[in-house]
């Protein structure tokens, strides 16, 4: 598949002040002190029980200026839960929307002249050298064309990235996603959620169920069951083509279903 971007709109969440990084460390499951200026890393938000409030990318603007950007209807309830733990801290939150466009399957080449770009950042796992942007003009680009949301998904669904609402929801929990290798740092000091983040860690207890990516059956859809010779083993959450993204229980045995295994 050649090199193509689509143009999403985002929720923002700015969060700005001279306690705006020592703030975001504490409330976050990922490690932002040492969050470089100009770099982003990903972060899970908690609820102190341990369950999923959002999946943010958090950028650092300047020392005391920070973008999270999350999927766009998340703002205000990430927004929300950052305040409830905001006491006396010198920092202010702000929600907005802002278009991104998301640059997929890049050659090498095209990598390296968006990358330079001060608005440009790694997105997923950068894998496939995938980056999104704002404040730029794709079409200056060359040889990127304008993809469709159906191109966007299969690679969505091939990187096992999830997005909340359809991988992820508020019942989820982080060792079912797939994302503490990006998300979450085992290292840094605490955090609301911590405790069954690193209870299920020093353990080595594995989910109950997990995202893993699959091959699809035949009229496979978002909440259908996974079945395999005769037995429920998990449920659908994104299906694009003959791929989908698929919470898999713990006990089922889906080696010979899996991409990748």
């Amino acid at each position: 598949m050649s090199a193509f971007y689509l143009e999403q709109t985002r929720d923002e969440i700015a969060v700005t002040g001279v306690d705006a990084r020592k703030f975001l460390h504490s409330q976050l499951a990922n490690d932002i002190a040492s969050l470089a200026i100009g770099d982003s890393r990903y972060s899970l938000l908690l609820e102190p029980t341990g369950k999923i409030t959002s999946l943010v990318r958090v950028r650092c603007i300047a020392e005391d200026n920070f973008i999270l950007d999350t999927e766009s209807g998340l703002a205000e309830i990430t927004s929300s839960r950052l305040s409830r733990f905001k006491i006396r801290i010198k920092c202010e939150l702000a929600t907005s929307s802002q278009n991104y466009f998301l640059f997929r399957n890049l050659p090498t080449e095209q990598h390296a002249e968006l990358v330079t770009s001060h608005d440009a950042f790694k997105a997923w796992r950068g894998a496939k050298l995938e980056v999104d942007a704002v404040s730029i003009d794709p079409k200056q680009i060359s040889e990127i064309r304008q993809g469709s949301i159906s191109e966007y998904e299969h690679a969505r669904v091939l990187a096992a990235w999830p997005i909340m609402g359809v991988d992820i929801t508020s019942e989820s929990i982080p060792s079912e996603t797939g994302l503490t290798d990006v998300a979450v740092s085992f290292t840094k000091g605490c955090y609301p959620g911590q405790e069954l983040v690193e209870r299920m860690d020093s353990r080595g207890t594995a989910a109950p169920k997990s995202l893993r990516v699959i091959r699809a059956e035949v009229g496979a859809r978002f909440g259908a069951p996974v079945m395999l010779d005769g037995q429920e083993i998990g449920i659908y959450t994104s299906v694009c083509q003959e791929f989908a993204l698929a919470l898999i229980k713990r006990s089922a045995d889906s080696s010979s279903i899996e991409i990748g295994s």
